[in-house]
């Protein structure tokens, strides 16, 4: 037990010490808020609904149709955007982006909503 609270007591030294180490804001500076900000997916991603339905463009597509209509559009290996829905199981995001890069996609950007609250 003795050890435990030893080893505790080092990681509080630590950060107490890590802490003061890094350098505070100045007090004259005003962070910028975007917690207003409307969130929406850029323009050349596919959102990805909860039931697995790809849209992109407003349109219904296929992963593979998506790789080719980004292609055509820049002419060059370029990144994929994916905006899936929260509801969306992990396993079948993962089929969708394995798919994308078996038909030939360089990199895959997958976009989310961070809250910083």
């Amino acid at each position: 037990m003795i050890a435990l609270i030893n080893i505790v007591f080092l990681m509080l030294v630590f950060f107490l010490v890590a802490a003061a180490v890094a350098p505070p804001l100045d007090r004259g500076v005003a962070l910028v808020q975007a917690d207003r900000l409307d969130g929406r997916a850029p323009p050349d991603a596919a959102v990805i609904l909860a039931d697995g339905t790809m849209i992109y463009r407003g349109a219904e597509i296929t992963s593979g149709g998506y790789l080719a209509a980004r292609l055509t559009e820049t002419r060059e290996d370029t990144g994929l955007r994916l905006v899936p829905d929260r509801d969306l199981p992990a396993a079948q995001l993962l089929d969708i982006a394995t798919d994308l890069r078996r038909a030939g996609a360089a990199e895959i950007w997958i976009v989310t909503e961070r809250g910083l609250q």
